[in-house]
């Protein structure tokens, strides 16, 4: 069974409404998940109003270069961990110049995983408008599985809170 399915597509479709009505633009930082946020996003017809664009920052340099991820962070946290996501979505807001953002960077397996990070463990950050989140899950399941639960989470955590911002 796939997580990606209707209900989610009607997340993303929420998610661009709420978009829409503000005039904001997205812009999203990925690493593990490798591009999927951006793809399920650009699914959506008329995406060009609402999504800006979509960093695949997989290596080190690449969050350096593209998103201004400092190597301070880097060598003090490492990839995964809630200070570089949180430059991560800083860097994707400030790089694209749009009002929102998502950053995800994780451990998919089967490799790479360690007793402090282990395989499944993905870190999230959003920014909008300068406010900033961030929130870590562990997945289990293949490498497939935990990077789509991980698509999952990105967006409906977005759209939650926007959705708060909205009810405040």
């Amino acid at each position: 069974m796939t997580l990606l399915n209707d209900s989610f597509c009607f997340k993303i479709e929420q998610l661009s409404q709420i978009l829409t009505n503000h005039g904001w633009m997205m812009s999203c930082a990925e690493s593990c998940t490798g591009g999927w946020v951006a793809k399920c996003l650009t699914d959506l017809s008329g995406s060009s109003g609402w999504f800006e664009r979509g960093y695949v920052t997989y290596s080190n340099r690449a969050k350096q270069e593209m998103l201004g991820v400092s190597a301070q962070t880097l060598d003090k946290y490492g990839a995964v961990s809630e200070p570089t996501v949180l430059e991560m979505a800083q860097g994707a807001c400030k790089q694209a110049k749009t009002e929102v953002s998502l950053a995800i960077s994780g451990i998919a397996g089967p490799m790479g995983g360690t007793d402090d990070k282990p395989v499944g463990l993905v870190w999230f950050s959003w920014c909008i408008n300068g406010e900033m989140h961030s929130l870590s899950e562990i997945f289990d399941g293949d490498r497939d599985a935990v990077r789509q639960q991980a698509v999952v989470v990105a967006v409906e955590k977005c759209l939650q809170l926007l959705q708060a911002r909205q009810s405040s």
